[in-house]
């Protein structure tokens, strides 16, 4: 991959100044020559780095060029595969200070991306062959000095999708690429799905497009490729993927229901209808009578089952620990789904005072296209 910009930049600024200064069609390329890279200095050669893309630089230095002007020469270090003749360079970057010094910088996260151009998998050793070219822009000197590097590639992808989609025959979109089912993003590179499996294959992707990378789970950990094979009865999973710490977990939704907290117990249970959506329709509602009036709070408790069984509750609530009761003018935002602590009355919603002794359709959304949140028509 050529660094075309800073070439573009490079020859402009020589057409602009012959431009300016007047100069003849046939001497509008005099003075551009500048000398080859011959002596590389640093890394010294086959030298071994142990990338940390997280916190780690790389310093690449050589013995400068000589431009027959006199003038600035402009660098560009170019890498390839071990046993590449840079006739097709895998990535090349233009030198510190916008190409003007005999030195590159780089970050380890980025040498983890052209070691991953390389073909140089993670958790892997490799070599990248790397060289300087000189110019002024234009008439680039391709040095034939080069020098390799060995590196170690981390755990992880050198690339993180910008987006992740779920596809393959288990999923509720079935193995047709256009209907992937999308992820909700819920940090730059972490990735959650509420979604039904069934008997089949799954895997994750990048795009909806033939050519887009795929992931998938293999030996505990979260690779590129492959596909994940689901059996038996059809479930309701939450996924969460982590791609800059590698982990996922897949956590079974066993069940969803409406708590009631005067009574101290899930009064309504909801049907999953797919696309991380959970319903129930003319559910009967009666407010508990205290010595004070009418107690309407309500908030959600889903059962879950970890990956190796294990039954757990969470709750999911009110930003708020107290709230007045729902009416037309209650902002959206009051309905929306947040995780919150199992106390009996804390962190409930109110039911409208029309919904008392009346029959309501509840919605509970855990869909990945906005806030999670809910809602209830009184019928």
């Amino acid at each position: 991959m050529k660094n075309t910009i800073y070439k573009l930049l490079m020859l402009t600024t020589a057409v602009v100044a012959c431009i300016t200064t007047g100069c003849k069609k046939d001497k509008e390329l005099e003075h551009t020559n500048v000398s080859m890279v011959n002596t590389l200095f640093a890394p010294e050669n086959n030298k071994f780095v142990k990338l940390d893309p997280k916190a780690g630089t790389q310093v690449f230095e050589w013995q400068q060029a000589q431009a027959e002007d006199g003038g600035l020469v402009f660098y560009e270090v170019v890498f390839d595969k071990e046993n590449g003749d840079f006739s097709q360079p895998i990535f090349s970057v233009a030198s510190d200070d916008k190409g003007t010094r005999n030195k590159l910088t780089i970050s380890d996260a980025d040498l983890n991306k052209i070691a991953n151009m390389a073909g140089i998998k993670s958790l892997e050793t490799g070599k990248l062959k790397w060289a300087v070219w000189s110019s002024k822009g234009i008439n680039v000197q391709k040095s034939t000095t080069s020098r390799l590097v060995q590196v170690e590639r981390p755990k992880g992808f050198a690339e993180l999708p910008a987006d992740l989609y779920l596809t393959g025959s288990a999923t509720e979109g079935g193995a047709d690429l256009t209907k992937a089912l999308r992820f909700k993003k819920t940090g730059s590179a972490t990735y959650e799905i509420y979604t039904s499996l069934k008997a089949g294959t799954y895997h994750f992707a990048a795009a909806t497009n033939a050519s887009a990378k795929s992931y998938s789970i293999a030996n505990n950990d979260l690779v590129e490729g492959g596909d994940v094979t689901v059996a038996g009865d059809t479930k309701v999973y939450r996924i969460k993927l982590d791609f800059e710490n590698i982990t996922y977990s897949v956590t079974e939704i066993t069940s969803l229901g409406l708590w009631f907290s005067a009574e101290n117990k899930v009064l309504h249970t909801l049907t999953y209808t797919g696309g991380g959506v959970w319903s129930i329709s003319n559910a009967p509602i009666v407010f508990h009578q205290e010595t004070w009036g009418r107690d309407e709070r309500y908030k959600f408790r889903m059962g879950v089952k970890n990956a190796a069984g294990t039954a757990g509750t969470e709750w999911y609530g009110s930003s708020n620990r107290d709230n007045s009761r729902a009416d037309a003018n209650s902002a959206a935002s009051y309905f929306y789904l947040l995780p919150v602590d199992g106390s009996q009355y804390d962190y409930s919603y109110k039911f409208n005072g029309a919904a008392d002794n009346k029959n309501v359709d509840i919605t509970v959304s855990f869909a990945p296209t906005g806030t999670y949140t809910h809602s209830i028509t009184v019928k």
